[in-house]
């Protein structure tokens, strides 16, 4: 049995480097890999090319590379809560590529299968489809994407083991589960981490063979972004 656990953030970052290509999961703050955010803070990499749903908000997530001008590009769907994204992007010190949701998940999950593209009818007739190659299947136009090439993929998973098995819990599946495995390295924060062979397989969303360095998470906010509340009835 393969141990990939290790023992710190610090130690499951080693090798990102500056103008390198990074998947972070989550879906707006639920899910994001707090800890290794934090440390790629601390790191002070720069011009990096970040691939993920959003971009945190101003004091939180992907809002703190932001802040620090750490990140050189944003690949994403929807990028609506950060102000200070907003800025950058209009100012044109950030550069953005606006990604349709369902077309950014199977980029990832194309990358994760090696699979080198695919055609969607998604964002055919608009920006989203110039310069691309359109192909028409069942009377239907296509627009052909290419999957994501990056150098590190960064997901949080609520448990795993000392292999790399990982389990997501409710909605934090979301992107973590197509981005594992979707990069040339696959790094795994998780809220516990146990023993090889504790995991019920048939629990398990995420097998080892995907990820390569694992390690738990020292805390986590698990902030909500929109707070909604009513009165009881």
């Amino acid at each position: 049995m393969i141990k990939r656990t290790v023992k710190n953030v610090s130690e499951a970052l080693q090798g990102i480097e500056s103008g390198m290509t990074i998947m972070l999961g989550g879906f707006g703050l639920c899910g994001i890999p707090e800890n290794s955010i934090a440390e790629l803070v601390n790191k002070k990499v720069t011009n990096l090319t970040c691939i993920s749903n959003n971009a945190g908000v101003d004091d939180f997530g992907l809002g703190l590379l932001l802040q620090n001008r750490q990140i050189k590009k944003m690949i994403s769907s929807y990028v609506g809560e950060n102000a200070e994204f907003e800025r950058q992007m209009l100012s044109g010190e950030l550069e953005v590529e606006l990604t349709p949701q369902g077309t950014l998940a199977e980029k990832c999950r194309a990358a994760q299968a090696g699979i080198p593209a695919f055609f969607t009818p998604a964002g055919y007739g608009t920006e989203v489809a110039e310069g691309k190659e359109t192909r028409e299947f069942n009377g239907k136009m296509h627009v052909m994407e290419l999957a994501f090439k990056a150098d590190f993929s960064i997901v949080k998973a609520w448990k795993g083991d000392e292999a790399g098995n990982l389990i997501f819990k409710g909605t934090a599946r979301n992107f973590n589960a197509v981005m594992a495995g979707a990069a040339k390295n696959t790094i795994a924060e998780v809220e516990e981490l146990v023993p090889a062979g504790t995991l019920d397989p048939n629990e398990i969303h995420i097998p080892g063979i995907m990820v390569n360095r694992i390690f738990q998470g020292a805390t986590f906010e698990k902030r909500i972004e929109q707070r909604t509340t009513r009165k009881r009835a």
